[in-house]
């Protein structure tokens, strides 16, 4: 029986356009597409979890706009519990404003928090016990740090086991971190929080070594096309990542964290949920979007037999 997870985090409405060129300080550039759904990193992880079959409850703040009916008909259109929404009617929903160069797949990202930036003590004081009854916590950097904060402090104190997406970058403390069971940077943040260049296994366990001093008891850094390097219980290794044609990368990191959680929960060990987290973000890349591009526990599971 899988033990019940929670994700706290961001909810922004994706707004998407592909264009011939990123634009200049100035310049107007017309495209050819434009796409508008659900993202932020909570939202995508705990979209890649429930779909990968976990017992998983997302924990965000919308506004009362037509935005927020993007998270909760995609909440209804999966079947996802949605007890745990905060609505304020002192922001709007969060956005992502995404130009995408389509030449070269470069991009341009500007986000507003908006509603899932002011997470209130009350908010989460009125989830302590959903907190308590869970196994693991996953957390990221974009709604406001003192929300993080509280959350990770309680569940720490109550024995739940911690898991920090370390995106989008951002100072952290090392109070907080120590409140960490895991990290999950990529080798990117890892270098931001560590000071050390990940490029190999030897720089990752240097870096694996830092997050360690402060606290960390297991370090998991995805290194995008090398793979993912894992740090636990004294063995360090990089389990190689899948080959597949990539269409679009973007959300990749938030299948990964989704996927590990998920198999977490199963009772998996960081070696095997590494895998399973690898096999639903090598899906995810094969279709376009972040939270319509995460694939369904048949097709991981068909996925990975295919493998070996």
């Amino acid at each position: 029986m899988a033990g019940k997870v929670v994700v706290f985090g961001s909810f922004v409405v994706d707004l998407m356009a592909r264009i011939p060129h990123l634009p200049v300080p100035g310049e107007t550039v017309k495209g050819p597409m434009f796409k508008m759904g659900p993202g932020g990193k909570g939202f995508n992880q705990c979209v890649a979890a429930h779909k990968a079959g976990a017992d998983v409850t997302m924990i965000t703040k919308i506004g009362k706009d037509s935005f927020a009916d993007v998270a909760l008909n995609t909440m209804d259109e999966l079947g996802m519990v949605k007890d745990h929404i905060f609505v304020t009617e002192e922001a709007g929903t969060g956005i992502a404003l995404i130009l995408v160069d389509e030449n070269t797949s470069q991009n341009e990202i500007a986000i507003v928090s908006g509603a899932c930036g002011m997470i209130t003590e009350e908010d989460t004081d009125s989830v302590k016990e959903l907190i308590r009854e869970s196994e693991y916590v996953l957390l990221q950097l974009e709604v406001n740090q003192d929300a993080n904060e509280r959350i990770a402090d309680y569940a720490y104190r109550n024995g739940v086991k911690v898991i920090i997406n370390t995106a989008p970058y951002s100072e952290i403390s090392d109070e907080f971190l120590s409140k960490a069971y895991m990290v999950t940077p990529n080798e990117v943040e890892a270098e931001s929080l560590t000071g050390i260049k990940v490029e190999d296994l030897e720089s990752a366990g240097k870096a694996a070594a830092v997050f360690k001093d402060k606290g960390v008891k297991k370090i998991v850094i995805t290194l995008g096309g090398k793979g993912v390097f894992i740090s636990s219980d004294g063995r360090e290794e990089i389990i190689p990542a899948f080959s597949v044609n990539a269409i679009d990368t973007t959300g990749a990191g938030d299948a990964f964290n989704g996927g590990f959680l998920t198999a977490l929960a199963e009772g998996k060990d960081e070696w095997e949920a590494a895998r399973f987290a690898s096999a639903l973000a090598a899906l995810s890349v094969q279709k376009l979007g972040t939270t319509p591009s995460m694939p369904t526990r048949e097709e991981i599971d068909a996925f990975l037999e295919s493998q070996g």
